[in-house]
Parts: C-alpha cells; structure tokens; sequence
C-alpha cells in the first residue's frame, strides 16, 4: 500500500516531519536532555492512545491518510506529535508558566492544535467521519494539553525532589 497511493497525503507528512523536527534542532537547548526526550516520548504516545480511542475502534471518528488499514505512514503521523509536545514543554519554560498562567497557555496550545488538526484536513491527512468536526477538536486537545502541562509539573516537581 505504501508505493501504490504515495500521493499528498505522504509528502505533507514528510515536509511536516523535516520542518518540525529541524525546529527542534535549531531551537536553543533550554530543557535538560531527559526532559526533552519525556516531551518527544510523551508526544508520540499521546497521539496514538488518541487515535487507538477516538480516532479507530468504536468511535471511529476520523480516519488516518488514505484507508484504515495501518500503514508506515501512520506511523510517521504519530510522530508528528512529538515535536508538537517537545514546543509546549519548550515554551512552557521558556514563557514561565506558572499556576496563573497556565489555562491561558493550554487555550492557547488548544487553538494552535486545532489549527494544525485544520491543516491536516486540508492536506487530506485526517478525514473526519461520523459527524465529527473541527470545533470538537478543541475539548479534545484543551484535555491533551491539560494532561501535557500537569505531566511536565509531575515530572519537575520529581525532579526536585531528586536534586534536593
């Protein structure tokens, strides 16, 4: 299947993978390396629990490149959520993120999901099916980005915790 519908849906994911991932690269190095890795980690796993949930099974709510079937290019889509979690963690820290802060950081990340989630429609990336549309997406990242943001105070605070 990979060779017979190399098409769009393909290129986008691998300009999106280069762009995204030499931004990492170019950023200045702010997060310790276990922490960078937790964000790029965490990135990827968030991303497929939500398409093993919502996104295939019983809710089948949108559907991943050219057919249900899983397929390397699949794959390659998950990662694409990696960079995304290593920016929120990056800019959390490099904004200051604190107790005051933090919803209006998640608002904000929640637009800019949506915004990357319209993007993947339009590039026929993800198609949405059974009645979902753009505007649920955005209590679905708001709960992804929540989760994000406690995860990275988790982790600090056992940071801490371990440094004295």
């Amino acid at each position: 299947m990979l060779w017979e519908n190399f098409d769009k849906n393909e290129i986008s994911i691998l300009l999106l993978m280069v762009i995204t991932f030499t931004i990492v690269r170019l950023l200045p190095k702010r997060l310790p390396p276990n922490i960078a890795y937790l964000s790029l980690l965490w990135g990827l796993a968030s991303g497929m629990f939500l398409d093993f949930t919502i996104g295939g099974g019983q809710m089948d709510f949108y559907m991943v490149n050219d057919a249900h079937k899983y397929e390397l290019f699949d794959f390659l889509y998950y990662v694409l959520f990696s960079p995304f979690s290593y920016f929120f963690v990056y800019f959390y820290e490099t904004l200051g993120i604190n107790k005051k802060t933090f919803i209006w950081y998640v608002i904000g990340w929640s637009f800019i999901a949506v915004g990357m989630n319209w993007l993947l429609i339009w590039l026929d990336i993800i198609q949405f099916q059974k009645g979902f549309e753009l505007p649920y997406s955005f209590a679905v990242f708001l709960i992804i980005q929540t989760t994000t943001g406690l995860y990275y105070e988790f982790i600090k605070s056992k940071k801490e915790v371990m440094l004295g």
